[in-house]
């Protein structure tokens, strides 16, 4: 809010436990050759992204973050006017892409607490949608669904449309609820970033999984200098030190169990994640209430925006924190018992 301090960063969903220090030995050493633009192809970035998932490098396109990627899926595959089809309350900076390319955004409502695969291929038919979204694990819930769940969407996806899995919590989920390889199939694009479990926000590094007529397609609207010589080599590391990775996603899950137990004590509930953060179901919405007594009470239940953008859907009940330090983790404390005193 204007005019007041943040506490914590909780809207971005940063790693605060950052990068392994073998990428960040390596984009030290790469700093220095910044006058220089970063390999265009990403041959060696594509190369390692390829030996970690089992596929080959014409299967992977890379860019600078998810939302790179996102735009230009966008920008593929809408023409103005077109459907496309995503979950209401879902990640916002798609819906900016599909609004700014002329496409006629459909959103379906969540069951319960998740993503609602269901209602999502029911409306791409109704709508002869070319473009539909899906996050795996889910945000801003932290929910998931199991990987036989998520590939029967995949197998089902209505001919002529393209289905989007945003998996940038993949590294945080249990590994039963991520699917096989599906790199052969021409109707999905699986996409992750170096920005969540391996603490690399600031450095802006995404990729995509697909059939490689579909990767191809990218190389005809990317900007090609996009990924710097620093990230690139930043990326190539943090894939070497998987062991910093699991390290990483251990304590997550510790603070994430501890973010439960301070919400459980403030007489709230912690949703079940699979994510970096936790969202809180405090109970109701407190906005009406709060703007009635003329308080800034909706921040009981929103994240954080960047300056300047639209607001975004949000579920009633929601606040999320996300999992790091202790002294981030006794400010969610505080917090949490606030917004507990605020349903009374």
């Amino acid at each position: 809010m204007r005019g007041r301090p943040f506490r914590a960063r909780i809207g971005a969903n940063e790693s605060v436990f950052g990068p392994s220090p073998r990428a960040i030995e390596a984009m030290c050493a790469a700093a220095a050759q910044s006058w220089m633009y970063g390999d265009p192809e990403m041959h060696d970035l594509k190369a390692a992204i390829a030996r970690h998932h089992g596929v080959g490098p014409d299967n992977v396109a890379v860019d600078s973050g998810i939302d790179a990627l996102l735009r230009l899926a966008v920008r593929m595959t809408v023409e103005p006017g077109q459907a496309v089809v995503t979950s209401a309350g879902a990640y916002p900076t798609f819906n900016y892409h599909v609004d700014g390319f002329g496409g006629r955004r459909v959103g379906v409502p969540y069951a319960g607490d998740r993503e609602d695969p269901e209602a999502l291929l029911a409306a791409a038919r109704q709508e002869r949608a070319p473009l539909v979204y899906f996050a795996n694990p889910d945000s801003p819930m932290g929910s998931w669904w199991g990987a036989a769940d998520v590939q029967r969407l995949i197998d089902r996806v209505p001919d002529g449309a393209l289905l989007i899995v945003d998996e940038a919590y993949a590294d945080t989920a249990p590994a039963a609820a991520i699917p096989r390889s599906t790199y052969r199939t021409r109707s999905v694009l699986r996409m992750r970033t170096f920005s969540k479990a391996y603490g690399m926000a600031g450095v802006r590094v995404g990729y995509a999984i697909g059939e490689a007529g579909v990767i191809r397609a990218f190389d005809k609207v990317r900007n090609h200098f996009d990924v710097s010589r620093v990230a690139q080599a930043g990326a190539i590391a943090a894939l070497g030190d998987q062991l910093y990775l699991q390290n990483v996603v251990s304590s997550i899950g510790r603070a994430r169990a501890r973010i439960g137990e301070i919400a459980k004590a403030s007489g709230l509930a912690a949703l079940p994640s699979a994510t970096n953060f936790v969202a809180i179901d405090c109970g109701r919405d407190g906005a009406p209430r709060a703007a009635r007594a003329g308080r800034p009470g909706g921040a009981r239940r929103v994240r954080a925006h960047a300056r300047g953008r639209p607001a975004r859907p949000v579920h009633p009940r929601e606040r999320r924190h996300r999992r790091g330090p202790r002294d981030l983790r006794r400010g969610a404390a505080g917090a949490l018992a606030a917004a507990a005193d605020a349903r009374s």
